[in-house]
Formats: C-alpha cells, sequence, structure tokens
C-alpha cells in the first residue's frame, strides 16, 4: 500500500495535452461567457433609438444580466463544492446560452431584461467554478499564467460580440447577435466528454478509482494502483463555508477582497457598456464607436496574458495594485483630446488595467483560499464585485443623462481604480497560498 499525494502529483506536474484539453473547453466556456456579456454593448446604441431608451432605462437593462451574474455567482460557487464543477458548469452553460439565444426573440425590454437576468445566473455560475477548475489542475508553476489564459477568453469574446456587431447589426438587426449564442448548446456533448470533475470532489465521494485515472493523464509519470491511499484537503466539517471565508485572519483580506472586485468590475462593466455609447456622444458614429469596444477587449487580452505572466513572476498583488492605478491614469486621460493613434493607445491600455485586473483578481482570489473553499471563496468576491458591475452601467447611464462634458464621465469611472489599488494593497499574500494545502484547515482523505 503506498500513500500518494495529490497535490504533489498535480503541482509537479508538466505542462500537457490532458492540461490543454482542460484549458481549451474552459477558456471556450469564458470565451461565450464573455461574448454574451459584452454584446449588450454593442447593441445599447441601437435598442435606444428603436426602443426609446434614455440613458438611465438603458443603464438599467444592462444591470439585469449583472445582477443575475451577483445571484449566480453566490449560489452556484458554494453549491459546486457539494455537486461537483462540472455538474455545475454544464447547467450554467446550457442556461446562459439558451437564455442568451432567446433575448433575440425579445419584444419588450421586460422579456429582455428577464432573459438576461437569467443568462447572467448562468454567467455567475461559470465564472467561479472554471477558475476553480483550472486552479485545481495547474502545474504550481503554471497556475496564475493559465488561469489568466482562460480569462483572456472573456476579452476575445468581447471583442467577437463587437466585431459582430460592426458587420451583423446593419445588416440583420440587432437581434442577430444574439442568435451566434447558441454555438454552445450544440457542443455541450463534447464538453461533458471532455471536461474533467474536481479530483477534490471525487475523492469526497469515495470515486477513486477516475481519481487515479485523471492524476495518470495530468502527470503521466505516475500509475495508478488499486492499493494506493489518496491524500488531500477536504474540510474538516460541513459548516458553513461561507463563515470559513473570515476563519484563519481571513477576515479583514476577504473583506478588501470584495472591495477590490467591486471597484473592478464597476470599471469594467461601466466601460463595456458605455464606452460606444460615450464615443458616439463625443461625435463619433456608430460603427467606429463600437470599434473603440473592440480596441478596449482586445487590451484586455494583452493585459491578461502579460498580466498573469507577471503575477507567475511578481505575485499577484503587486501587479494588481499596479494595474489599478494603470487604469486611474489611463481612463483620467481619456478625456482629454488627442489622436486616434493615442486614442485607441490609452482605450487599450484601460482595458488591459481594467478588464484584465479582474482577470488577474479571479487567479489572486482561487490561490488565496484553500482547495476546500475555493470555489466558494472565488464564488462570493466574484458576487458581491457584482455590486460595482450592477452599479457601473447604472453610474454611467444615469451621468450621461446629465450631458456632462466627456472628461467627467471618464474620470467618474478612473476613481474606483484608486480606491482599487488601496484595498488590494490591505490584502496580504497568505504564506504558501500558491499551494492547494492550506494547513489551518488541512484534513487527510
Amino acid at each position: 500500500m503506498k500513500s500518494i499525494n495529490i497535490n504533489t502529483v498535480i503541482e509537479e506536474a508538466k505542462f500537457n495535452r490532458f492540461h490543454g484539453l482542460v484549458l481549451f473547453w474552459v477558456t471556450f466556456i469564458i470565451v461565450f461567457d464573455g461574448y454574451d456579456l459584452v454584446v449588450y454593448g454593442s447593441v445599447a446604441p441601437v435598442l435606444m433609438k428603436e426602443w426609446a431608451l434614455d440613458p438611465i432605462q438603458a443603464g438599467s437593462l444592462a444591470s439585469y444580466a449583472l445582477f443575475g451574474i451577483m445571484l449566480g455567482a453566490l449560489f452556484f460557487g458554494p453549491l459546486a463544492d457539494k455537486i461537483g464543477r462540472k455538474n455545475v458548469i454544464m447547467f450554467c452553460v446550457f442556461l446562459f446560452s439558451l437564455c442568451t439565444l432567446l433575448v433575440g426573440f425579445a419584444n419588450t425590454t421586460t422579456q429582455f431584461g428577464m432573459l438576461r437576468f437569467l443568462a447572467g445566473l448562468g454567467f455567475g455560475g461559470v465564472m467561479p467554478n472554471c477558475v476553480s477548475l483550472i486552479t485545481e489542475y495547474a502545474p504550481k508553476k503554471r497556475r496564475s499564467s493559465l488561469v489568466t489564459i482562460m480569462f483572456s477568453g472573456y476579452c476575445v469574446g468581447g471583442m467577437i460580440s463587437a466585431g459582430m456587431g460592426i458587420v451583423l447589426i446593419p445588416r440583420l438587426g440587432w437581434e442577430s447577435v444574439f442568435f451566434v449564442a447558441a454555438l454552445p448548446l450544440v457542443l455541450l456533448p463534447f464538453i461533458y466528454k471532455y471536461l474533467p470533475e474536481s479530483i477534490a470532489y471525487l475523492l469526497a465521494k469515495g470515486k477513486t478509482e477516475q481519481v487515479g485515472y485523471l492524476l495518470s493523464r495530468l502527470n503521466p509519470s505516475y500509475i495508478p494502483q488499486q492499493s494506493d491511499q489518496y491524500e488531500l484537503v477536504l474540510p474538516q466539517k460541513s459548516g458553513n463555508t461561507v463563515a470559513q471565508l473570515f476563519h484563519n485572519n481571513r477576515g479583514l483580506a476577504t473583506f478588501m477582497l470584495w472591495m477590490s472586485f467591486i471597484m473592478c468590475l464597476l470599471m469594467t462593466y461601466g466601460l463595456n457598456t458605455w464606452l460606444p455609447k460615450i464615443m458616439q456622444t463625443a461625435g463619433y458614429e456608430t460603427g467606429s464607436s463600437i470599434m473603440f469596444l473592440l480596441v478596449l477587449n482586445f487590451g484586455a487580452i494583452f493585459g491578461a496574458v502579460f498580466g498573469g505572466w507577471a503575477a507567475d513572476r511578481w505575485g499577484p498583488r503587486k501587479v494588481l495594485i499596479v494595474f489599478f492605478s494603470a487604469a486611474a491614469i489611463s481612463l483620467t486621460l481619456l478625456g482629454f483630446k488627442f489622436n486616434m493613434f493615442v486614442l485607441y493607445f490609452l482605450v487599450a491600455t484601460a482595458g488591459a488595467t481594467t478588464t484584465g485586473t479582474s482577470i488577474i483578481a479571479n487567479a489572486f482570489a482561487s490561490q488565496f483560499y484553500p482547495i476546500q473553499i475555493r470555489s466558494t471563496g472565488v464564488g462570493w468576491a466574484s458576487g458581491v464585485g457584482r455590486v460595482g458591475a450592477i452599479f457601473g452601467p447604472i453610474m454611467g447611464g444615469y451621468l450621461l443623462s446629465l450631458n456632462l462634458p466627456t472628461q467627467q464621465y471618464f474620470l467618474a469611472y478612473a476613481i474606483p481604480g484608486i480606491i482599487g489599488a488601496i484595498t488590494i494593497g490591505f490584502v496580504k499574500q497568505r504564506k504558501g497560498s500558491n499551494q492547494v494545502i492550506d494547513k489551518d484547515d488541512m484534513s487527510i482523505a
């Protein structure tokens, strides 16, 4: 009989085809998660004209999905710790893809808002569970990089939605961009086949044969034997996992982490919702104003990938402070007149340091909490952060209704960057936080 430390097997594995498949499918899911979320920014100017919406109404309509995301993250994060991440991910993909497809058939703001809310539940459930799954399977040295590569799929989805908006809306109407969301429904059987379940969940359910099979795939040097005994962190008791987020001196850090998520998502969703409209108000045509949305998400890809590399090299906390500060500076400068090259550069920088920051923040949260409360920790940080995501579009709509100078719109979104840099400074990197085991919460199975 041999004792196998699962954490050691995972952390010492070299990136291989199995890791690549897991990364591909969770990234694919996040691409459409990003597409379905950002697509509203492309259709908002058209909807405002076609349905005679004022900015406050349009901002409120954008927040229906974001309110759903908040509830979905708070509910599906802890649920996945109990019934498995794969099961929750599959259901959430089905929910947000179907509801986004049906948005294309909406005839009233009530139908539109309700379907976006239901889709938001799926969005909220997918995010924390995908990041938890890739974190669990990633080799230690590549953990931040793989998480940020996965979340860069959100930016790719945002770029695709902007591109589809430019191409499809003038030809086929705003409804057409929502029909693209049907693709994940077609590919659900493949996601089910190739996406693995959480090893921690399988071990908790006594499915040791599946645990051995998965370990051998992610680390071919390990050959499972029937007599092997597996060691992994498991909850010491089935108490309130949310309360555990505040145990072992995590209380202040958890609260500050939530505040940084709120500030980050306020900037991210405010810009993704209103950037085309703000640029249109500044005198740009609809097509070129949507192009700014594409550039914003292109910059976010760079921010996510570079930020992931930087987080592995210097630590996610330091990178987050720099990114928050850079977001505040670039957004402040966007309020001034520049030539197009400088303007696009500033928009790309804003994308890199707002959406990119949210991606690094998810990676940071997934490493900060021990494995048995990881989905709960990431889910609640993401869920509470949706307060900012909900307020961002509403704030933008209110500001637009006041007909303020362009500088003041961007300054309003720059201030949260300063607050975010301060709050993340209070979140101390826990000793050994890049490890799967938290010794203070450890039990052996």
